[in-house]
């Protein structure tokens, strides 16, 4: 019922040619501009425009080394990225056969499917954990909409992957069943058993609690701040990469810490009162470095930051999404895409930039409070 009359704001709205509200509890902080549904609207285009015939999107595969990207497979149907931008389609308002773009997602649904392994995972051209997640993720959001009983059965099967492969620190790494873990493939896998357990999949209640303790042992805390090394000088409240106090701590890993606690069912404590207090500092900053150009750092970072700050609500959400808004329409090229130099390519980048810009949309369940 609330997709509906969110669906009937939107339309009345749209009708009317005017700025609007979304959730009347935030209508005094966030407003959905014309500019930012244009943009929306342009990205969307791109991707349609440059779907394959199998339903994927061409990027290269690899894998982050260090600040580069080394790719593994060039220019090949991306598992991953074809997740992330069926999910756009998706939180675009769009269904499987329904909607401007609902052959689109039928499309991309296919190939995610066809990627699913005998073992659950789901995984092609060399893909990994990363791709697995988001695919797992998809696969929640459709079966959430349709109930399509072949979706459901091998989303059920990606999930069970995800819970075999956790490792006995709690987390998770690259490639399956690795024996360490880092804070950016934590989330992934976080958020799509996450998206999975909200629809009724079976997800064990001790893998979420041993995350839990992960992810919470992964902060630069009062004890722990004289042991770790960060660029910054104010740290507090900033995630290790790995839970190890020597290994880095960044922006775009404190947005994946605080999302993850989120998507662990941990909505206020001083770990993310903390985390989100540095995303308020850095974030000029972050921009700076990394957004001109589109780095994977840039993407990631506010895919995760956008989540965290949304699901805190009130002036920190309001000052983020509104001052990162701007800063995306702003370099969004004139094909409608946005850049990565350096990452999978522009099918990525379009994705991310298109799921930030609809997150107030609330189309998406992963993307509701």
């Amino acid at each position: 019922m609330k997709t509906l009359l969110i669906l009937g704001t939107l339309l009345t709205a749209a009708a009317a040619g005017q700025d609007r509200f979304l959730d009347p509890d935030d209508a005094p902080l966030v407003r959905i501009t014309p500019e930012q549904e244009q943009s929306v609207a342009r990205g969307l285009k791109w991707l349609s425009d440059n779907q394959n015939d199998n339903g994927s999107w061409t990027s290269d595969v690899g894998f982050k080394l260090n600040s580069t990207y080394r790719v593994t497979a060039q220019e090949r149907g991306h598992v991953g990225v074809t997740a992330l931008a069926g999910m756009a389609f998706l939180a675009g308002g769009n269904l499987p056969g329904r909607g401007q773009y609902g052959a689109e997602i039928e499309k991309a649904l296919d190939f995610v499917l066809s990627c699913v392994q005998d073992d659950g995972y789901v995984t092609f051209a060399g893909t990994r954990m990363y791709s697995h997640a988001f695919a797992t993720l998809f696969l929640a959001e459709i079966y959430g909409t349709t109930h399509r009983e072949d979706v459901r059965i091998d989303l059920q099967r990606a999930v069970d992957f995800i819970v075999k492969c956790q490792n006995e620190e709690g987390g998770w790494r690259y490639v399956p069943l690795a024996r360490e873990s880092d804070m950016s493939i934590v989330v992934c896998q976080v958020l799509a058993l996450r998206a999975a357990r909200n629809i009724g999949i079976r997800v064990p209640k001790g893998t979420i609690d041993r995350a839990i303790e992960y992810v919470k042992d992964s902060a630069v805390t009062p004890d722990s701040r004289n042991r770790t090394y960060s660029a910054y000088r104010n740290d507090l409240g900033t995630f290790h990469y790995q839970k190890d106090n020597h290994s880095r701590s960044t922006f775009p890993l404190t947005a994946a810490g605080v999302t993850a606690l989120h998507g662990l069912g941990i909505y206020s404590n001083d770990l993310i009162r903390s985390g989100v207090d540095f995303l308020n500092r850095e974030v000029d900053h972050f921009n700076r470095s990394w957004g001109d150009r589109g780095h994977y750092f840039f993407w990631y970072g506010h895919y995760y930051g956008v989540q965290a700050m949304y699901t805190v609500g009130g002036r920190d959400w309001q000052n983020y999404f509104e001052k990162l808004r701007e800063f995306l329409i702003r370099r969004q090229q004139a094909d409608g895409s946005w850049r990565n130099y350096e990452g999978p390519g522009e099918a990525f980048s379009t994705a991310v930039g298109c799921l930030i810009l609809e997150i107030p949309y609330c189309f998406l369940p992963i993307f509701q409070r």
